[in-house]
């Protein structure tokens, strides 16, 4: 990784946070509405998994506002579909659980625990089928591992050697449930070892996490079929703005906030890449500023119209493929 991906990596982690928070505070305030599950503390992953897998598509979680940004959907537009506005990527239907921009190659914001991964499955053998190399990458959280559809996936997956990457984001719990109290193992990737390579990287490192998708999406693309990632993170919120976190105590997240991703890139680009620190607060300002500029924008957007409420439901092009 150069120089000017680890300052635009470290950009977009640092919006990401900063974005998250602006959020809750908005929620706590009433202009957000619905659920909200925020990703503060896994930013290493969300940036660096996007950036690192620069084609092909993507489908991920609910916990999606910063992987959506990095992707390269406009903040703005995310902030004012948080906000329910017209101007939202997905016009205010859907929220903070239904980011979706195809434009970007980003099919995420699946508010079903593993719902999306036989979609990115069928994703991968459609574009098998059509001789394209870029592959797709599902990413989905510990919980999903213990889900039918999960195996179901793998299984597909290998048998057709599909170019699938799948990135497992073990933060440890789902919702307040640690993870070895419905497996019986920390380490979910022992799950697809009888399917498919598996490999494990230290999720709170933007670039360990950007080598390890770099490298994955590259053999994929060469054919050798799926693989798994196990990338090990820390949620530093609760599950989502209804959940207090009171199952971790407070030294299980001094632990984690102990390896904040963002401070570790920092690090990095101070004495790995030989930035100064006026660089470095300029891209923090940079950031703070995309996020208000976001917020700005999605306070003085439109309402939707509730004349247009039953627009978009279905698929015009496809209406007669079934007859």
């Amino acid at each position: 990784m150069n120089k000017l991906l680890a300052e635009e990596i470290y950009y977009y982690m640092v919006l990401g946070r900063k974005f998250e928070y602006a959020a809750k505070e908005h929620y706590m305030r009433g202009d957000i509405s619905g659920f909200l599950h925020l990703d503060i503390g896994q930013e290493a992953l969300s940036v660096a998994a996007m950036k690192a897998f620069e084609k092909g598509d993507v489908f991920s979680t609910y916990r999606e506002h910063v992987m959506a940004i990095a992707r390269g959907i406009d903040p703005k537009a995310v902030m004012a579909e948080l906000f329910g506005k017209e101007t939202g990527v997905s016009k205010g239907r859907g929220g903070s659980m239904h980011l979706f921009d195809p434009s970007c190659f980003f099919f995420g914001g699946d508010a079903i625990v593993g719902g999306h991964l036989p979609n990115a499955v069928g994703c991968a053998y459609a574009r098998k089928y059509q001789g394209k190399e870029d592959g797709v990458m599902a990413i989905f959280g510990d919980g999903a591992t213990n889900g039918g559809a999960f195996f179901e996936s793998l299984n597909i997956a290998s048998t057709q050697r599909l170019p699938i990457l799948f990135l497992c984001e073990n933060n440890r719990y789902a919702i307040g449930t640690e993870i070895t109290r419905v497996a019986p193992f920390l380490e979910q990737s022992k799950k697809a070892k009888p399917y498919m390579p598996t490999r494990q990287v230290d999720g709170m490192d933007a670039l360990a996490v950007y080598e390890a998708v770099v490298e994955a999406q590259s053999e994929i693309q060469d054919g050798h079929g799926p693989i798994f990632i196990e990338a090990f993170t820390c949620r530093y919120e609760g599950h989502s703005m209804s959940d207090a976190g009171t199952y971790r105590s407070p030294q299980e997240m001094q632990i984690c906030k102990a390896q904040d991703p963002i401070e570790r890139l920092k690090r990095a680009l101070l004495e790995r890449y030989e930035c100064d620190m006026k660089m470095v607060s300029t891209i923090e300002e940079r950031a703070k500023k995309a996020v208000d500029e976001a917020v700005e924008f999605a306070a003085n957007s439109k309402e939707p119209d509730p004349s247009k409420l039953y627009e978009h439901i279905f698929c015009k092009r496809c209406a007669n493929v079934v007859s």
